[in-house]
């Protein structure tokens, strides 16, 4: 995983997004995936970041805990996501769109895999999604 620091050219706003690797940023940023998450605009660039940089033992197991206080977040959204959607697994394209073009009713709302190409394809058809990192959950 790593997160990059974003701003946005057509509002200035200025946040983070976490990406499974620098090639899957460039990925999406090529399919023009990316957006302002106030204004919506795909003009988001990176902006300059110093690395984390370890000094010390003391900053190692000061960096180990934010690293796991971080994990321990996804894995409480991930266990949200679980509780309160429903999961399509593979399906996840034709689940949303049979939802969007109201081919199909569900009182939940859905999550599951989808590629980079099926996600910009639903975009381009109007359908909006969301990415979310997911680690495995080596304890459950």
């Amino acid at each position: 995983m790593i997160k990059y620091n974003l701003k946005c050219n057509s509002c200035k706003n200025e946040f983070e997004s976490w990406f499974g690797s620098s090639k899957e940023y460039e990925k999406i940023k090529k399919l023009n995936l990316l957006s302002c998450i106030k204004c919506k605009s795909s003009n988001v660039q990176k902006m300059l970041m110093s690395p984390n940089v370890i000094s010390s033992k003391e900053n190692l197991i000061k960096s180990s805990n934010k690293n796991e206080k971080i994990r321990k977040k996804i894995l409480e959204f991930q266990n949200f996501v679980k509780k309160n959607l429903e999961y399509v697994g593979d399906n996840f394209s034709y689940e949303a769109r049979s939802i969007h073009y109201n081919n199909k009713k569900n009182k939940k709302g859905i999550y599951g895999k989808a590629s980079l190409k099926e996600i910009k394809e639903l975009k381009d058809e109007g359908i909006e999604t969301q990415t979310i990192p997911w680690v495995n959950d080596l304890e459950n």
